[in-house]
C-alpha cells in the first residue's frame, strides 16, 4: 500500500498499471481490497488507483464532524496528490455518493464518471422510511462485532449464485471495518440527496448496475439515467449489488469500452 497525507489524514491506496488514471472508490463497510479484480483486469490499459477512504482500510479515521462536502474535498486533494492528469472516477455504492460530492464541489476534477450500483444519495433515491431503516440498522451495528451482522449483509450484496469463496472474501473485508470511520461516513452522508447535482453533470457518465441488485434496484438506476443528460445505462444480468466482484469480466468490459469511447 502507498499513502499520502490529505488534510492531516493518512490516506492509503493501491496502484497498478500504466496509462490514463482510473480512480476507484469503494462502498461502505469496504476498502480498496474489494477492487483487486479491477486492479488486475484493467491495469493493462489504465493506471488504476483504489483508495481506502478516510475511516476505512489502512487510512486514518476522520474526525466525527466530517461532512459530505469534506469527503468530496478530501477526494479532490487526494487526486491532486496522486495523479498528474484529470482522472476517470468510478464510485461503487457509497463511493458513488463521494463521486457526486466531488463533482458538486469540484466539477472540473474528473474526466468522466462511472457510477456503479449508485444512488443520488440515499435520501435522493430511496423512500424516507427506507433511509431511516438503513440508518438505524447501521447505527445499531456499529456497537457490535462484525460477526453479529455480516451474514445479514451478504444476501443484500450478492445473488444466490455467488460462490462461498466470494462470500467469505466479502465477509472478511466487512469484518475489518472501522466503527469510528463508519460512524463518520453515516453522519456525513446517511441522509444525502444529490438530485440537484444530476442535471448539471456534463462529463461522460456511465451508470452500471446489476439486474438483481436489491440495494440499488433498477428503478433507482433508471431515475439516475433520466436525470443525467447523455448518460449511458448498462445493466449486467444475473448480478447483485457488488457487481465488480460477482461479475468482474462483464463489469471490466463495460468500463473498458466506455473509457475507450471517452478518453480523457
Amino acid at each position: 500500500m502507498d499513502s499520502v497525507e490529505v488534510a492531516g489524514l493518512r490516506i492509503a491506496y493501491q496502484r497498478a498499471g500504466q496509462g490514463p488514471p482510473l480512480v476507484l472508490l469503494h462502498g461502505a463497510y469496504e476498502d480498496s481490497r474489494i477492487w483487486w479484480r479491477q486492479l488486475d483486469g484493467l491495469s493493462d490499459d489504465f493506471s488504476v488507483i483504489a483508495w481506502d477512504a478516510p475511516g476505512c482500510g489502512q487510512s486514518d479515521d476522520p474526525p466525527p464532524e466530517l461532512t459530505g462536502p469534506d469527503f468530496g474535498d478530501a477526494l479532490a486533494r487526494f487526486l491532486r496528490a496522486v495523479v498528474s492528469e484529470k482522472p476517470h472516477v468510478l464510485g461503487l455504492s457509497w463511493g458513488s455518493c463521494v463521486a457526486l460530492e466531488l463533482y458538486k464541489g469540484h466539477p472540473q476534477a474528473a474526466a468522466s464518471l462511472v457510477l456503479a450500483s449508485a444512488y443520488a444519495g440515499w435520501a435522493g433515491s430511496l423512500p424516507p422510511r427506507e433511509v431511516e431503516r438503513r440508518i438505524a440498522q447501521i447505527s445499531a451495528e456499529l456497537g457490535q462485532p462484525a460477526e453479529a451482522f455480516v451474514q445479514d449483509w451478504l444476501p443484500t450484496l450478492f445473488t444466490e449464485r455467488a460462490g462461498p469463496a466470494l462470500l467469505e472474501e466479502a465477509a472478511a473485508i466487512i469484518a475489518d471495518f472501522h466503527p469510528a470511520g463508519m460512524r463518520a461516513m453515516l453522519n456525513a452522508m446517511g441522509r444525502s440527496d444529490y438530485r440537484d447535482v444530476l442535471p448539471v453533470i456534463t462529463v461522460p457518465t456511465l451508470l452500471l448496475y446489476g439486474a438483481e441488485d436489491v440495494r440499488a434496484p433498477l428503478d433507482v438506476a433508471r431515475d439516475m439515467h433520466r436525470n443525467i443528460r447523455g448518460s449511458e445505462l448498462v445493466v449486467l444480468p444475473d448480478v447483485g449489488h457488488l457487481a465488480p466482484c460477482e461479475a468482474p469480466e462483464a463489469f471490466n468490459a463495460a468500463v473498458r469500452r466506455f473509457l475507450h469511447a471517452h478518453p480523457a
